[in-house]
């Protein structure tokens, strides 16, 4: 065989193999995605404090600057939660929090206030105990609870006071935050992890008086916060996902036709509900493999012109 044409055969052979598709990654089918954004294009949130809260466009995050007793804030509605579990997860850079500053984060109902629920709250503070990190709930019946990541707080409440190691968080170092609800315990937990090495660093929980329900917007602020004013909690938000159970379709059953009638059985299935989804993410089509025939062609193709090369040479 000559040299251009075993070439040629090769290339032929290669090009079948190549389009053979890689593996698609499918969607999580367990959860519904209510809310994400990954700040690539401006979220739109909504804020009285346009100054200090804002879409960083260079960066793709988002802007925060937490002072107190200035009743500023920032959030998104989301539609599609009623009640039930759920997970909040976002990731967070303080470049800065002044002693006496808060960074809050939540999910809770129109009020967006620690004091009023419902409320499940995520907070980074620096006050008496230095930089340590709170989880806060308020029940929709106005009951509260909190636990921190300091070692015998007298603050933490409930019978889930926190008694392990302290633990304090640093600045100018990125984490993920993980907020969960687990209905069959009626337990709120948080996880808050090193983005870079994924080390979990601190979680936690508490127990829910009562069943969560009714909250509709991802907030951050100073509602409530009535503190000394100039001091701030300034960084970046980045990667926010809320997401609930999906929603199991039930198994198609068939009526039962009574003997003696000639009416053909009936497959009934209950209609499935739908989370509207306001920022939905963009999906990927899964392509079909190519057939076996096509790569044992395309293998076959390159062992026969091997095969001939080397007895041309011998």
């Amino acid at each position: 065989m000559k040299p251009r044409t075993l070439i040629l055969c090769l290339l032929v052979s290669t090009y079948l193999l190549a389009l053979v598709p890689l593996p698609v990654q499918a969607a999580d089918p367990s959860v519904n995605v209510l809310y994400q954004t990954t700040f690539a294009a401006d979220p739109k949130w909504i804020t009285n404090n346009p100054s200090l809260d804002y879409w960083d466009p260079g960066l793709e995050q988002y802007h925060f600057g937490i002072e107190p007793s200035t009743g500023a804030y920032a959030y998104i509605p989301v539609a599609g939660y009623d009640r039930g579990a759920f997970t909040l997860e976002y990731d967070v850079i303080l470049n800065q929090v002044d002693e006496g500053a808060t960074f809050r984060l939540g999910f809770s109902g129109t009020e967006m206030n620690p004091d009023k629920g419902p409320n499940v709250l995520t907070e980074f503070t620096n006050a008496k105990y230095g930089r340590i990190m709170w989880l806060h709930l308020v029940t929709p019946g106005n009951k509260m609870v909190e636990v921190n990541s300091q070692t015998g707080d007298t603050q933490s409440s409930g019978p889930s006071a926190y008694s392990g190691p302290t633990v304090k968080y640093d600045v100018n170092k990125t984490y993920h935050v993980t907020v969960n609800y687990n209905t069959d315990d009626n337990i709120v937990s948080m996880k808050v992890n090193e983005k870079m090495s994924g080390k979990e660093m601190w979680g936690y929980y508490v127990t829910a008086s009562d069943d969560l329900s009714g909250m509709n917007r991802i907030y951050l602020g100073s509602i409530g916060d009535y503190g000394m004013m100039s001091i701030y909690a300034k960084g970046y938000l980045d990667n926010i996902r809320l997401t609930v159970p999906a929603t199991v379709a039930p198994t198609p059953t068939a009526t039962v036709t009574p003997a003696g009638t000639a009416t053909a059985p009936v497959i009934t299935k209950k209609p499935t509900a739908t989370m509207p989804t306001p920022y939905p993410s963009a999906t990927t089509t899964p392509q079909s493999p190519l057939s076996g025939t096509t790569v044992i062609a395309a293998l076959g193709i390159t062992g026969l012109c091997c095969g001939l090369f080397l007895k041309k040479r011998n």
